[in-house]
């Protein structure tokens, strides 16, 4: 049985998602569409194993789900809203790194 998280835990399970590079990956191929695994591995080249191990977390995270098809699994996002938010994080995050309005951010390597 599915329920809903807290506040808190969503957001905490969605940077966790985003904390790698290949889960940000992976959640993006997915918006594009529902994949299965291994054309999901071809299309990011990494190993199988790995991309597993990725797989596992978004699932643990509450970011995808799996759809049995015949003998087969098929991941997809877990809520078509999901897509939205990683269209509006993207463009987030290049509208804050246009506009670096820390001073040090070069040399403090922040922002």
């Amino acid at each position: 049985m599915l329920t809903l998280a807290p506040e808190i835990e969503v957001l905490a399970r969605f940077g966790r998602a985003l904390a790698d590079p290949i889960r940000c990956r992976l959640l993006l191929a997915l918006r594009e569409a529902p994949a299965h695994p291994s054309d999901l591995a071809d299309r990011l080249g990494i190993s199988r194993t790995r991309l597993s191990n990725h797989l596992a977390c978004l699932r643990d995270c509450g970011l995808v789900v799996t759809v049995p098809v015949g003998r087969r699994v098929r991941y997809e996002l877990a809520d078509e809203r999901l897509g939205r938010v990683l269209d509006d994080l993207r463009t987030a995050v290049v509208a804050v790194e246009a506009d670096r309005t820390c001073p040090d951010a070069d040399e403090k390597g922040c922002c």
